[in-house]
């Protein structure tokens, strides 16, 4: 046996003291004739000892009507609106992939994506502003 195979137990007989990283992104795609594909991806990491313990990715895609919406709205219909109608989907597909391989249960907790687009929208303001001068 090697010396890396005696020093590092196998992940299930450790205790289980992970860091979780999650990270998440949404993207918007026209389809044309008023209907857009929005698509939210959830990344889950969690390390431990400074080897990755597992890696979870789901997307979950909707297909949205907008009709009769000013350009301006678009952004929060697909930054907001429509990720706050798909993420609890992926949040259960990412608490049952992790349970299904042998983790203890995973639940992610609810994400103000109101908050998040707004920070987006300051963050390219400041770019916007930066690059100005």
């Amino acid at each position: 046996m090697s010396d890396d195979q005696q020093t590092q137990a196998p992940v299930f007989a450790q205790e289980w003291k992970p860091q979780v990283n999650v990270s998440l992104n949404s993207t918007a795609h026209d389809l044309g004739n008023d209907h857009y594909e929005v698509v939210v991806t959830v990344t889950v990491t969690a390390t431990q000892d400074e080897s990755t313990q597992f890696l979870a990715e789901v997307q979950q895609a909707g297909i949205f009507l907008v009709r009769g919406m000013a350009q301006e709205e678009l952004g929060p219909m697909f930054g907001v609106y429509c990720p706050n109608i798909l993420f609890p989907y992926a949040r259960e597909v990412v608490s049952d992939l992790v349970t299904r391989g042998s983790f203890p249960q995973l639940v992610l907790a609810p994400v103000n994506f109101d908050a998040i687009y707004k920070q987006q929208v300051e963050q390219q303001a400041a770019q916007a502003e930066d690059t100005a001068h």
